[in-house]
């Protein structure tokens, strides 16, 4: 991935439909701190392994760009709520995200938060589950869609949701349902603005693949530009 050296204005998108060689997984875990090596052997499943050295891997990648370090020295730290910070850095802010076959890294400048998740979009949701994260409005609009477009929907609402909370740290510690979205053509797309911070902006992100990619950022002024990129591993590790 090309970029040039200065920080980029605006929200900077990495999707990574990663390899699933054991070769190249062996390359990326080089760029990896320790501490990441020794999360990775925890792992039970091969495919969760992967999608996690992958994910680091590619944090590492873009934000080595921003400190102008090599990937494998670049500082990460979570804050007590788990979510990864830069060490000795206030910017950029930066979010990750991943699903089977798929990582997604959020990259952004002149911004007070930033979340990004991404799930399958066949992914299947229990019933109940979808309906102890909608709102009441939420779960009448869903039940409202044809069969056929409920599910992706479904999926579509849980990663908006996801991400926002994501974006604020928090994680699932406050009830996905207490944000709540509006729809259009089908598809929950922003946020309800009623009683929230109009700096507050959500995106679905086009994926090129069989997933849903949700961005929550919040800016002092309005929406930056947003640069979405396919990432290609084209470099060897030169640490």
């Amino acid at each position: 991935m090309q970029q040039s050296e200065a920080q980029p204005a605006g929200i900077e998108i990495a999707l990574w439909q990663y390899p699933k060689s054991e070769h190249d997984r062996n390359r990326w875990m080089q760029s990896l701190s320790q501490d990441e090596r020794d999360r990775a052997a925890t792992y039970r499943f091969e495919r969760d392994r992967a999608s996690f050295i992958a994910g680091r891997y590619l944090l590492r990648r873009l934000l080595s760009v921003h400190t102008r370090t090599a990937p494998s020295m670049v500082a990460l730290s979570p804050d007590k709520y788990g979510k990864l910070r830069l060490e000795g850095h206030d910017t950029p802010q930066f979010s990750l995200a991943n699903a089977e076959g798929l990582v997604a890294v959020a990259v952004a400048s002149g911004c007070d938060h930033v979340g990004i998740d991404c799930e399958r979009a066949d992914a299947e949701i229990e019933e109940a589950a979808v309906a102890s994260y909608c709102s009441a409005d939420e779960w009448r609009r869903l039940a409202e869609l044809p069969a056929r477009e409920r599910a992706r929907a479904a999926v579509a609402l849980w990663t908006l949701k996801e991400s926002h909370l994501k974006a604020l740290g928090v994680g699932l510690r406050e009830n996905p349902s207490s944000v709540v979205f509006s729809w259009k053509d089908g598809i929950p797309v922003m946020i309800d603005g009623s009683d929230r911070d109009r700096r507050w902006h959500h995106r679905l992100i086009e994926s090129g693949s069989q997933h849903v990619v949700a961005l929550a950022a919040c800016f002092q002024s309005g929406l930056p530009g947003i640069s979405t990129r396919m990432f290609q591993d084209d470099s060897m590790p030169s640490e």
